[in-house]
């Protein structure tokens, strides 16, 4: 199976498989697009048969660049450009907004932009970052999605926690101009503080919330069971991502100075649903990774669900 990753940049990291180019500084949108790849239109074109018949009520997505069919879509969807993209995320962080990454994946149907909001937040004595990420496709696979990312800046874990008080994820579908829904989308910075707010007392009740280490590993055998009615391949195949994830809560030195609560314990799922390679590693799997950051690794949330229950 091929690479997703089509085209993008990256600051200071070595993209995915090496495709694209690393910057030392955090590109301005319009020099983004450029660095992405992404500087191009996507046309519309009507449909019809080998006869000529027409095809009514649907349009072929084209991209104009190398005029490759990116996706079949109704009469009433509504091309978002990628340029709009990012004018729509220039107006809705302000002007001079600095871009991480962005990037092609699947052939171009998919876009991604990823932004560094300026706020720094410190949650149990942790350096928590904020980061603004634009999902948009163009084979009306899924709406435009914006989503906040909060990274623990010591290890890059990312923590977006599906907390239950604050909405973490915005979307739209592609049938009105996106600049139209500014006011909608502007909601979610609104509440990003109201998130990061949130998130600092859930993560305040998580490090009050001690755990034994027998605990600890009936939480982990949770995650990677080992039982009888297994195979032996799946019994090794498990042993190993238990002692990794248990590596990752006993051992990690960014946790080291940490106490054992359930804090530590989902920063060490998240550690580990963020940077564990899996048993059978497929070309395309930090591409996969990438893109469940959007709404959240389900790992990480079943780890912070444990604990909110515990």
């Amino acid at each position: 199976m091929a690479a997703q990753v089509e085209t993008m940049f990256s600051t200071r990291v070595k993209p995915w498989h090496g495709i694209g180019t690393v910057v030392e500084e955090c590109p301005n949108s319009a020099e983004a697009i450029k660095l992405a790849g992404l500087d191009w239109k996507v046309e519309q074109k009507a449909l019809q048969t080998d006869d000529r018949t027409p095809i009514w009520g649907y349009k072929a997505n084209i991209r104009d660049s190398d005029q490759s069919v990116l996706g079949v879509v109704s009469d009433r969807y509504q091309v978002v450009q990628n340029e709009e993209a990012f004018a729509f995320t220039d107006e809705l962080l302000g002007e001079g907004v600095r871009y991480e990454t962005a990037g092609s994946l699947q052939g171009g149907k998919r876009v991604f932009i990823l932004a560094k909001l300026p706020q720094r937040f410190i949650i149990a004595g942790d350096e928590i970052m904020p980061y603004f990420v634009i999902m948009n496709s163009h084979d009306a696979g899924c709406s435009i999605k914006a989503a906040m990312t909060p990274v623990r800046v010591v290890c890059q874990n990312t923590l977006n926690l599906a907390l239950r008080t604050a909405k973490r994820v915005w979307m739209t579908k592609h049938t009105s101009n996106i600049m139209e829904r500014i006011d909608d989308a502007r909601m979610t910075l609104q509440f990003a503080e109201r998130y990061m707010r949130e998130m600092g007392k859930s993560v305040d009740e998580l490090s009050r919330r001690r755990l034994t280490d027998k605990k600890v590993m009936e939480y982990m055998s949770e995650f990677f069971p080992v039982t009888q009615d297994m195979t032996d391949a799946q019994k090794k195949n498990n042993l190993i991502l238990l002692n990794d994830m248990k590596a990752r809560y006993f051992d990690a030195p960014d946790l080291k100075g940490m106490d054992k609560n359930g804090y530590r314990f989902v920063n060490a799922v998240a550690d580990f649903a963020t940077h564990a390679e899996p048993i059978r590693k497929t070309k395309n799997y930090r591409e996969n990774l990438f893109l469940k950051t959007v709404e959240g690794n389900p790992l990480t949330d079943k780890a912070y669900q444990m604990m909110c229950a515990a």
